[in-house]
């Protein structure tokens, strides 16, 4: 099992990608930590990891708390020992130009997609490091390096992300910690539905959304789990400081 010993921290952990990733990186080995504001998701997805003869523990919270992530880093320590892996896939976005978007929504987007990943970050790299090293994943969007219309908040935070993980990657390659962000394309999961929702004609859109992908159709959350658990494997041992895309082809046109 090619996660077989290692201790991971999923947040977005109730749905979606992080869901996913949770349940593939128990299968292969690892005891996960799940994080979400969605007690009943992580809940459901650490009841299916126990169902499967994994080990998993569920902690209800917003990921942009002030304070949450180290305590709970703690925590696992305490008790598994260590942190190997984090993958920080909790976020949202609210749709808006930056004309129509409040500076409210502005402030909560950047709070879960950046801020969320800083911060679990933070607590996390001190406890990888006295570990030996670690892998943290990011999670992007093709709209950070392709755009998009009418979800500015949501597009600027992603990008940032990119930086982000560039720098983490340089910062502490030293410690044998590998920093990677995901890209994936449009994935049917919750947050891609309440998006598409958003629409006047939801239908619409998502044929729109369907056909830009050159495979002709969205993603599965599982098939973004399967990209994220190579970096977080020993797998990508050569590899830090990149974007994988798990797009259908969306970049490539």
């Amino acid at each position: 099992m090619k996660l077989a010993g290692k201790v991971a921290v999923v947040t977005g952990g109730g749905s979606g990608i992080g869901r996913a990733s949770a349940i593939l990186f128990a299968a292969e080995g690892a005891k996960v930590a799940l994080v979400d504001r969605d007690r009943a998701g992580i809940d459901a997805t650490a009841q299916t990891i126990a169902h499967a003869g994994g080990t998993a523990r569920a902690f209800a919270g917003d990921v942009a708390m002030p304070g949450m992530a180290e305590p709970i880093v703690a925590a696992l320590v305490a008790e598994w020992g260590r942190v190997d892996v984090l993958l920080c896939a909790a976020g949202f976005s609210c749709g808006g130009t930056v004309e129509t978007t409040s500076l409210e929504d502005w402030n909560a987007v950047f709070a879960a997609n950046v801020g969320g990943t800083w911060g679990w970050a933070k607590a996390a790299i001190p406890q990888m490091r006295r570990a030996g090293g670690g892998s943290i994943l990011t999670v992007s969007s093709q709209m950070a390096l392709a755009g998009g219309r009418a979800n500015s908040a949501y597009i600027a935070a992603k990008g940032a992300l990119l930086s982000l993980t560039r720098t983490m990657a340089l910062d502490f390659a030293p410690d044998g910690i590998r920093v990677n962000a995901l890209v994936p394309g449009a994935i049917d999961t919750p947050l891609l539905a309440r998006g598409l929702a958003r629409n006047a004609d939801p239908a619409a859109a998502a044929e729109r959304s369907r056909q830009r992908h050159a495979l002709g159709r969205f993603g599965r959350a599982e098939e973004v789990a399967r990209a994220a658990l190579f970096l977080a494997s020993d797998d990508s041992s050569f590899t830090t400081g990149t974007a994988l895309a798990v797009d259908g082809g969306w970049l490539a046109g």
